[in-house]
């Protein structure tokens, strides 16, 4: 499956595994809400609440797409957070892994807190 996230200056898509989790964020697109910033992550809630999933990580690689449990949000970390060591992409707690952007995660260094964010499926 593969979203489009698009924010007032500019937009990425990404490629998301089948998963639950992705499978119950499908049913609620195409979804707008809030973007927040957290370091060199952005996320925003999605209104859809699921369980973590046995394969559940706080540590990732840039780009990666996580469904953050604990707050109904996707988390994109293209950098450090502040409770990162070192450069790594440590979330807030361990979330869902989705899929991976599928282009330069810095893109999300032009969203800015409280800025508009739509979420929707690409057409194949």
């Amino acid at each position: 499956m593969q979203i489009r996230i698009s924010w007032p200056a500019g937009h990425l898509t990404a490629t998301l595994e089948d998963t639950p989790t992705t499978q119950a964020l499908q049913q609620a697109l195409p979804l707008s809400a809030t973007a927040n910033t957290w370091g060199e992550e952005v996320y925003f809630d999605t209104g859809v609440s699921v369980e973590r999933e046995a394969g559940a990580q706080q540590v990732v690689e840039p780009g990666t797409v996580a469904f953050w449990t604990d707050g109904d949000a996707l988390a994109l970390p293209y950098g450090p957070t502040p409770i990162s060591r070192g450069d790594e992409c440590r979330l807030a707690s361990p979330c869902n892994l989705l899929g991976a952007l599928d282009g330069d995660p810095q893109q999300l260094a032009t969203v800015r807190g409280g800025d508009p964010i739509r979420v929707e499926l690409v057409a194949d």
